[in-house]
């Protein structure tokens, strides 16, 4: 019976989709130790299960070779066993999940996860004039994710996107192409297409209104995944798996940062950090443009060493902010220019990339005649490493790499493995891999920071930071940014963030500024950045934008331990620090396009302010949960938009009703955190019966934390019984982890009434707030033991 019902499945599918390639024939097929061969008569496809989410397909045409080489997987395919059945007219591949169908005439491949039917091939691979494409079947009410970082609306559908990475300078609400495209499609209906190959093209997302999808590329390897999920996160989680996990930032990176384009002197650098310590703003790192390696804004790049005439005592000055716990970073381009102190070394040694000659390939931009590091040279990548391993020896703690698209890269330059439009999209890709190798091999223990304007799918694997580039200092370039890095996190790069303020132009609008950095409150990466013509620092503003900047960034230190645990479990898990509210209601469709409010972690609701002196704005609260107001405690009801009136100091921000959040006292720098005492505040609604947390702690530097099992997990637990509600606190403590005990203050919000009793062990001590309705209750925990807080309710 079962299999009677899939195929009525299958054959309704089929007739509501295009057959493929009819000149396409169907010869034989055959396991193939962990593929499916299928040979039809221009060619084979290679079908390999990866898991029961993710199977990839190769077709392989009629004298060409199969290319085995990857820039984004590193999943190992699914070891164990297939099932293969010809029932005659079709060909099945089953794992406990996915499956695939290969219709043999006319030829159809077709995929189905859990019997419902998933996507199929149309044209499949089809060699014209120019591109190679493969195509496939949409059906008409799939809204389209995906593309990489563009400013487009959510929905990406009905365009046609090139795959090139390009910066877009001074963008706002519109930008078809930017730092970075991904080779990646996420539909509505929870599936995943990677197309996994390197060199430039297009996705063609329905542009042409006729229900096709279409990757289109110049060469490589005609290879994608399908991947599927039980769950948004799920999907995310089964991609990241295929392409790679990112390690955790080490936690002075969820800090702010001091930046502009850019600091001249190390007068200037250390004059900025006084500042910030005077005016007890905290602060965490500063980041040093172009000026540190030269004097001129042109004519310098690629000279990459200290410019003693500015920083004449380099070294004592990032000494020196070391010790008020401020980290130093530095800029650096993969261009080396002719006028540079290095380009004389940089020819003899080898390393630039290459004309059709085999001279180093020379050309004009912005910034002077320059030529590029081959970093696909061995020797080249050696050299560049190099310069950031004598910089990390001076005590430098991060990298910047800036211009990675490359920002120009004549399509007639060749490197060591390819043409520039071979290795074009995946150049920021290898450089960030180029850092962090270098730093798993000569800094075994620093978790690496490494801030990238490019990249390409996978990239999260080597600890990339990505930025939206150059920003216009505008609402409608604010308006934009939500998106960008909530579609970037469904597209495994989860730390995107943007030039808070906003970075091109010289617009000097404290309202705006203000507003933009209480949204990056609520981003994976908090960093002001801006053209000098600006100030991006908040102490050097207007004094009522300096303070409304210091409450923002406060709020973004008292957040840090649950900020962490959101690192731990997208190095974990693939989860996204920022994810859309249709996450949270799949089958919303209204929630399809929707990026004005977003959910930071599970259990913070974000809407942040995107237009100029308006008082009031909609908010929609997500159904089958009740959210509290995070600054006054007002309950909401789920599933209702409701206006919310603004404040000129915060952003409408809410907590979900059963919420464990964990915060800190303010401190002035990472480097003085403890959390030998929690603040753990707890939000009480009669709908939630249970509620779980975990809270994730290390010593935030060291890279193997969780493989040396050095790290403690904080475990809290809620369940009412009857008319009492108990809280435990337990822990998972690595073998290797010097526990500590600790004093807990559970703060418990939402409650109508004083509680009739409180019990803590032995001890009944609470403070109660009869005019906020919060109960407060000290707890002092040993490490090794599981705390028990009975709140005894009045009924």
């Amino acid at each position: 019976m079962k299999q009677l019902i899939l195929s009525i499945i299958i054959l309704f599918s089929f007739a509501c989709l295009s057959a493929q390639n009819t000149n396409r024939v169907f010869k034989s097929a055959v396991k193939q130790g962990l593929d499916l061969k299928i040979e039809v008569n221009d060619g084979y496809y290679l079908i390999r299960p990866y898991s029961s989410n993710i199977i990839e397909t190769t077709f392989v045409p009629k004298g060409d070779y199969y290319k085995s080489q990857s820039h984004a997987v590193v999943a190992k395919p699914y070891g164990s066993y297939f099932e293969m059945t010809d029932r005659g007219n079709d060909v099945v591949l089953k794992t406990k999940g996915l499956y695939v169908t290969i219709t043999k005439s006319p030829f159809q491949i077709s995929y189905y996860y859990k019997n419902q039917f998933i996507v199929s091939e149309k044209e499949g691979y089809v060699k014209n004039d120019s591109l190679e494409t493969i195509q496939f079947n949409l059906t008409k009410d799939e809204v389209l994710y995906g593309g990489g970082a563009r400013a487009l609306g959510m929905n990406r559908r009905g365009n046609r996107l090139q795959l090139y990475n390009r910066a877009h300078y001074g963008y706002e609400t519109h930008s078809e192409l930017m730092n970075f495209t991904m080779p990646i499609v996420v539909s509505s209906k929870q599936y995943m297409l990677h197309f996994d190959n390197a060199p430039i093209g297009f996705l063609d997302l329905d542009s042409k209104s006729d229900n096709t999808l279409t990757y289109e590329t110049i060469s490589g390897r005609k290879t994608y995944q399908v991947i599927v999920g039980d769950s948004w996160l799920n999907l995310i989680n089964n991609y990241t798996d295929l392409t790679g996990k990112q390690p955790m930032l080490p936690r002075w990176a969820l800090g702010n940062f001091s930046s502009r384009f850019g600091y001249h002197s190390q007068k200037e650098v250390e004059t900025t950090i006084a500042t910030f310590k005077d005016e007890k703003i905290p602060v965490d790192a500063i980041i040093l443009d172009l000026y540190w390696f030269g004097k001129e804004l042109k004519g310098t790049m690629g000279n990459l060493e200290v410019f003693r005439d500015s920083f004449p005592d380099f070294e004592g000055m990032v000494k020196r902010l070391n010790d008020k716990g401020v980290k130093t970073i530095t800029i650096t381009e993969p261009f080396i220019l002719t006028t540079s102190n290095k380009w004389d070394e940089a020819v003899q040694n080898r390393i630039l990339a290459k004309d059709a000659m085999g001279n180093p390939a020379k050309y004009d931009f912005y910034f002077g005649n320059t030529g590029l590091i081959d970093i696909y040279n061995p020797d080249g990548e050696k050299w560049f490493w190099n310069i950031y391993k004598d910089l990390a020896n001076k005590g430098v703690a991060g990298v910047w790499g800036d211009l990675g698209e490359p920002e120009v890269h004549p399509d007639w330059v060749m490197h060591k493995t390819g043409s520039a439009n071979e290795v074009h999209n995946i150049y920021g890709h290898d450089w960030a891999r180029l850092v962090y190798e270098g730093y798993e091999r000569d800094f075994p223990n620093t978790r690496p920071f490494i801030l990238m304007r490019a990249g390409y799918s996978g990239s999260q694997r080597y600890g990339m930071i990505p930025w939206s580039g150059d920003v216009n200092r505008t609402w409608g370039g604010l308006q934009s940014q939500p998106e960008i890095a909530l579609q970037m996190g469904m597209q495994g790069l989860a730390y995107m963030h943007s030039d808070l303020g906003g970075f091109a132009g010289a617009n000097l609008d404290d309202e705006l500024y203000v507003r933009w950095l209480q949204y990056g409150v609520f981003n994976p990466i908090f960093r002001p950045h801006a053209q000098e013509d600006v100030p991006s620092e908040p102490i050097y503003r207007s004094e009522h934008a300096k303070a409304l900047a210091k409450q923002a960034i406060e709020l973004r230190y008292k957040l840090l331990p649950y900020n962490y645990n959101l690192v731990y479990e997208n190095s974990q898990l693939g989860k996204p620090l920022m994810r859309p509210l249709f996450f949270e209601e799949p089958t919303n469709k209204n929630l399809f396009n929707y990026s004005k409010a977003y959910l930071w972690g599970n259990d913070i609701l974000v809407s942040p302010v995107l237009e100029p002196k308006i008082t009031e704005q909609e908010v929609y609260f997500p159904k089958d949960n009740v959210w509290f107001d995070f600054y006054t405690d007002e309950k909401i009801k789920g599933g209702q938009i409701k206006t919310i009136e603004l404040n000129e100091n915060s952003i409408p921000t809410y907590i979900r009703a059963g919420a464990f959040i964990p915060n800190l006292s303010i401190i002035q720098t990472t480097d003085n955190y403890d959390d030998s005492m929690y603040k753990i505040e707890y939000y009480h609604d009669a709908s939630v019966l249970s509620s779980s947390q975990q809270i994730y702690t290390d010593d935030g530097v060291s890279a193997k934390t969780i493989k040396n099992n050095d790290y403690e997990i904080l475990k809290l637990d809620m369940n009412v019984k009857g008319s009492t509600l108990e809280f435990k606190i337990s822990n998972e403590i690595g073998k290797n982890f010097n526990p500590k005990s600790r004093r807990f203050y559970l703060t418990i919000h939402g409650l109508e009434h004083k509680p009739k009793r409180i019990k803590v062990g032995k001890y009944s001590s609470f403070d109660w707030s009869e005019s906020s309705k919060t109960l407060r209750i000290p707890i002092e925990r040993n490490s090794s033991e599981t705390s028990v807080v009975t709140v005894k309710l009045k009924k």
